[in-house]
């Protein structure tokens, strides 16, 4: 047994009842269940249709989001979520570049990491190598003054924290951004990478080793491991390349706003909702939500 699940943005309603009537008949589906008016609509289906994809890609027009997927299990025990793009709506380096005067320098690099066409690591050492110098008191100020959470943060980890969830945030930027927003949203740990100071300023070293995609496939394997689940029961979220190890070992990857070449492997794409979806495909009602 399948569900089918259309959404859209929260901020601009658009799904209409006509459009999961038509779906629902076409792929002959169960009765659908309107998880919220407007804006998220399920219903069972006994088989996988061939089509999806095609689907998809004319819903993707509309400003809608369709997913396919089993039935069984899919309301998750814990959150696996990457930071940047992903829980927010920035990427920390590239802000940091900005107070540096280097931001379209660093932000050119950024791109290409997330995009797989950079070694992570590298592309990393060579982008905090030109913030060398920049005062430790800049990570304060761009915290206070440019980074802005991803709609749906707060309502998807007050959601899933009250279910009995565990959510862990897991980062290929930096430990004093990490902490704020783990702590800001109700993460139960996080985990990134250490940017090194020295008299105040920042060294323009990383610290070692490199947290990547391999470390994110690792905190998956640790952390299911401590708590006696299995990467079945884990929902994971990241738009980047180095976020694919997490999506595809995850029993739900989800794709958030990613990058083509990320998306394309993961069978969760979500282009127009916002964090909400993670709760919507998990088959949570809007008057359910949290926070």
């Amino acid at each position: 047994m399948y569900i089918a699940t259309l959404l859209c943005n929260p901020a601009k309603p658009c799904l209409n009842p006509a459009l999961v009537d038509s779906l629902r008949n076409a792929w002959g589906g169960g009765d659908a269940t309107w998880l919220a008016p407007d804006v998220a609509a399920e219903f069972p289906l006994d088989i996988q249709p061939e089509n999806q994809w095609q689907v998809w890609e004319d819903l993707q027009s509309l400003g809608v989001d369709l997913v396919v997927q089993p039935r069984a299990n899919r309301r998750k025990k814990m959150l696996l979520a990457d930071m940047d793009s992903t829980m927010i709506e920035q990427e920390c380096i590239d802000e940091l570049a900005e107070e540096a005067g280097v931001g379209p320098r660093v932000k050119a690099i950024t791109a290409r990491a997330m995009n797989g066409e950079l070694d992570f690591d590298g592309a990393l050492t060579e982008r905090v190598a030109l913030l060398k110098d920049l005062p430790e008191s800049v990570i304060g100020k761009v915290l206070d003054t440019r980074i802005t959470l991803m709609p749906g943060g707060p309502a998807l980890l007050a959601t899933m924290k009250a279910d009995g969830a565990y959510a862990a945030l897991v980062s290929g930027g930096f430990t004093a951004f990490t902490a704020r927003i783990a702590a800001k949203l109700g993460f139960d740990e996080n985990r990134a990478n250490t940017l090194l100071v020295a008299d105040g300023k920042l060294t323009g070293e990383p610290g070692l080793p490199i947290l990547g995609r391999e470390a994110k496939v690792e905190a998956l394997e640790q952390i299911t491991a401590r708590l006696s689940i299995t990467e079945a029961d884990v929902i994971a979220v990241g738009d980047g390349a180095n976020d694919l190890g997490m999506l595809l070992r995850a029993g739900s990857g989800v794709a958030l706003h990613a990058k083509p070449s990320v998306a394309d492997q993961c069978e969760i794409r979500i282009n127009h909702g916002d964090l909400t979806a993670l709760l919507y495909i998990q088959g949570y009602a809007r008057d359910a939500f949290k926070g």
